[in-house]
């Protein structure tokens, strides 16, 4: 029996599944620990720069590291990726340990106290730096397994596969509620949870035998493949990679786009092609479809967190509820959904939900009306990520894990770089048109600040020179801002408009085709 006709190794789905489970855990343990009191900040004297910095370490490497291994992980194959996300979180903990034991020593006062506190800060930067890798090592390789695995249903499993991550967001999350009294004594209970379902996969993946991957067993070249993502493809990543490299590292503009032109170039003339076009264009939609999916669920959550405490609940049961959303859309409806409106009509669909709940939720009062319209927004983006896999896995197959993991990369990247500062401008221009309207524009001009960002001049308002008004001007401004911050939703649904214009697009060039078919190697 051939290997594309054999039955799929379910153990196998599920320890991948369990893998993704893995960097939930990883990623909303750190979140709590960062953000939240008596944890981090205050165990190891971290402001708000520091505090952000510190979690931003756990998310650029995850990555670099999805684009640099898809290079590179049919040659020393998915067993060894896997082993290496497995040491890379249990590397993660000893080093949250030894930061743990440096500030915890008896005696420390005064200066003493402030160098441990320095000297554990870097050890945990180390060590979530460590841990970004394994992350990103982890989608590296369960990627083109599941797809490789489900030849003839890619979007379907992807969707499932990727329940995973709202699934451990959920789990996670209670759980980190749950011990939240017993990690207040002592923080490294949420560190042991990690290596939960860390060692459940590497038990489930140890002696499993992972498949050929499809583009490998067809022949297609090293060269083909690298062909399929072509100059401009690596002309995106590679800038959003040395961009990204230079934020952290301190490099000059000058440093990035020189390595940009040289690794574009070079790719360039060995693999001798400028790309597939369907799967560029799928590169650029990514760039707004992670805007709209991450990089906006803060100002969301924003948005009730207040409503939420004022309740008297956990502002973790945001998260835990649109993450639930979520788990249990892809879990359990992908299927059916995918099979009914196909993978573009899916993303249409879902970009329309989208654009429909974030204009809402623009100006939703009361804790029911935003969680309606939160609701609409989450069932929107549910399926944008997985199913983007499940098209460009389906549409280019001779790209293998390089071309299905590199536009996860891309998204991952793009929202930090790119999203985050752009919706940081729509927020901030929309909180001047709010004070504008209820105050004057001089009002506004006395309290903002004029501030340069890569794509150009804008004013912020500076929160100093808000606390020095009036009572009554100062109440006024405050609620504006406020007004101006939830109103911005409504400027961020330009991404999911752009993305829907692109779907009806590739729905349009595939009937022109005869209709939307997987390509088959």
């Amino acid at each position: 029996m051939s290997s594309q006709d054999s039955q799929p190794d379910m153990k196998l789905f599920w320890g991948c599944f369990i893998a993704l489970i893995t960097t939930a855990f990883a990623f909303i343990t750190r979140a709590f620990l960062v953000n939240a009191e008596p944890f981090w900040p205050s165990t190891f004297g971290l402001n708000q720069v520091q505090a952000q910095e510190l979690f931003g370490a756990g998310i650029w490497p995850f990555a670099i590291s999805i684009i640099v291994f898809s290079l590179i992980i049919d040659n020393i194959g998915y067993r060894a990726a896997m082993f290496f996300s497995f040491i890379c979180y249990a590397l993660y903990a000893v080093l949250a340990f030894q930061a743990y034991g440096v500030v915890n020593a008896e005696g420390l006062s005064g200066e003493s106290l402030k160098s441990a506190q320095s000297e554990a800060y870097d050890l945990l930067y180390m060590g979530s730096v460590i841990l970004g890798l394994g992350n990103g090592t982890v989608e590296a390789f369960i990627n083109p397994v599941v797809a490789t695995m489900f030849k003839k249903d890619k979007t379907k499993w992807l969707n499932i596969l990727h329940a995973g991550w709202p699934g451990g967001l959920v789990l996670g999350g209670i759980l980190t509620i749950w011990l939240g009294a017993q990690a207040a004594e002592d923080w490294r209970i949420l560190i042991y949870l990690i290596a939960i379902p860390a060692v459940i996969y590497l038990f489930m993946l140890f002696k499993a035998e992972f498949p050929v991957n499809e583009r490998v067993e067809s022949g297609t070249s090293y060269k083909e493949m690298l062909a399929e993502f072509g100059a401009i493809g690596a002309l995106i990543s590679g800038y959003l990679i040395f961009r990204q490299l230079g934020m952290v590292f301190g490099w000059s503009d000058e440093i990035v786009y020189g390595l940009t032109i040289v690794g574009t170039v070079a790719y360039g003339l060995y693999c001798k092609s400028l790309g597939r076009p369907l799967l560029i264009f799928m590169c650029i939609i990514m760039i707004p479809l992670a805007t709209t999916e991450l990089g906006t669920d803060a100002a969301i959550s924003g948005l009730m967190e207040e409503p939420m405490k004022a309740a008297g609940y956990n502002g973790l049961w945001v998260l835990i509820y649109t993450s639930a959303i979520m788990m249990v859309l892809r879990f359990w409806f992908a299927g059916p959904i995918v099979n009914k409106l196909g993978p573009l009509g899916l993303l249409a669909t879902s970009a329309v939900l989208a654009i429909v709940g974030l204009y809402f939720l623009s100006t939703a009062s009361g804790l029911a009306m935003i969680f309606i319209f939160a609701t609409l927004y989450g069932f929107g983006k549910t399926f944008f990520w997985p199913t983007t896999l499940g098209v460009v896995s389906e549409q280019c197959p001779k790209g293998g894990a390089l071309t299905l993991n590199a536009i996860a990369g891309i998204g991952m990247l793009a929202v930090g770089i790119l999203g985050g500062p752009v919706i940081g401008k729509m927020t901030e221009d929309s909180i001047k048109a709010s004070i504008e309207e209820s105050t004057s524009a001089e009002t506004y001009s006395s309290i903002s600040n004029d501030e340069t960002y890569f794509l150009g001049d804008y004013t912020a308002v500076d929160a100093e020179k808000v606390g020095t008004l009036t009572d009554d001007n100062k109440l006024k401004v405050e609620e504006s801002i406020q007004s101006g911050k939830q109103g911005s939703l409504a400027r961020v649904a330009i991404f999911p408009i752009f993305m829907l214009v692109c779907y009806i697009s590739l729905i349009m060039h595939f009937k022109n085709k005869g209709g939307y078919k997987p390509v088959e190697l």
